[in-house]
C-alpha cells in the first residue's frame, strides 16, 4: 500500500499577523513557517505507524508552495517519510490547492491519501474532500481511530454528539485529528537522513483559482473590562442587552 501525506506549511503560533500591499496580502516577513499540526501529528504519524505495522510499504509527502516551502517539508521528511514532491505553485485558493495535488496523485498509484483535518492557518478544512473528489476517491473525515486490514479501511470519526465507525474499501482520502496519534520528534538520525533524501521539484499544472483573497482585517481591539457591583442585577441586564447584545 502506498500512502500519499498532503503537508501544508502555516505560520508559527507565535506569529504577529501582519499584512503589506493595502491589506491584500500576509506579511511573511519575519515569519517562522512550520507543518501544519493536523498533518504533522496526526496524518504523517498515523502513515508512518502504518509502514512500520507492515500495512503500507511507502510513504511520500506532498505540498504546494515555492521554495521556502522546503524546510518544512524537509522536516516531514526527518520524522520518516520516504520522500517528497513538492508542487512548484503558491495559492491560497482551496480548489487550486487540491487540484495540483490530485493532477500529480493521478499517476502515483496511492492507496491512501492521509491529510489533517484542516489547517490553522486559514481553517477551511475542505482540501481533503475536493482531492478526493478530484481522484474519484471516497472520503472520510475528521478521523480520530485509522485501522487498515488488507485493502478495508475502519475508521472511527466525531459526529455531533458521538462518534461512529465506517469501513471502507481502498482507494481512499481520510482528513486526521486528534486521537488518530501521538507526536513524534524528528530524532537526530532521522534529521540527517532527511538532507539525502529525495525531494521532487514538479511544474504546476494549468489550473485556474476559483477564488481571490480581496483583503484582510484584523479583528477589533478587546476594549477594557466594565465591573458592575454584584447587587445592581438590572445594570447588568441593561449592559447585556444593549450593549454586548448577546440576551
Amino acid at each position: 500500500m502506498k500512502i500519499l501525506v498532503c503537508i501544508c506549511p502555516v505560520p508559527d503560533t507565535t506569529t504577529k499577523v501582519a499584512f503589506s500591499d493595502n491589506n491584500t496580502h500576509f506579511s511573511t516577513q519575519g515569519v517562522t513557517f512550520i507543518i501544519n499540526p493536523y498533518d504533522e501529528w496526526y496524518a504523517l504519524v498515523r502513515a508512518l505507524e502504518l509502514k512500520e505495522s507492515g500495512a503500507a510499504t511507502d510513504v511520500h509527502l506532498i505540498t504546494v508552495g515555492k521554495a521556502d516551502a522546503e524546510p518544512v517539508i524537509r522536516k516531514a521528511l526527518a520524522l520518516g517519510g520516504d520522500e517528497a514532491i513538492r508542487i512548484d505553485a503558491d495559492s491560497n485558493d482551496t480548489y487550486a490547492v487540491a487540484a495540483q495535488i490530485a493532477e500529480y496523485a493521478k499517476t502515483g498509484g496511492y492507496d491512501l491519501v492521509l491529510l489533517g483535518k484542516e489547517s490553522i492557518d486559514y481553517n477551511n478544512g475542505s482540501v481533503g474532500a475536493m482531492v478526493a473528489e478530484l481522484l474519484d476517491m471516497n472520503y472520510l473525515g475528521f478521523a480520530a481511530k485509522i485501522d487498515i486490514a488488507g485493502t478495508t479501511a475502519t475508521v472511527t470519526r466525531e459526529i455531533e454528539g458521538g462518534e461512529e465507525t465506517d469501513t471502507c474499501s481502498l482507494p481512499l482520502a481520510i482528513s486526521c485529528q486528534k486521537g488518530v496519534a501521538e507526536a513524534r520528534i524528528p530524532n537526530m538520525r532521522g534529521i540527517m537522513a532527511a538532507r539525502t533524501k529525495p525531494l521532487k521539484v514538479v511544474p504546476a499544472a494549468a489550473i485556474d483559482a476559483l477564488t481571490t483573497i480581496v483583503g484582510y482585517e484584523l479583528p477589533p481591539a478587546k476594549t477594557g473590562v466594565k465591573m458592575i457591583a454584584a447587587d445592581n442585577m438590572d445594570e447588568l441586564v441593561n449592559l447585556l442587552h444593549t450593549e454586548a447584545k448577546v440576551i
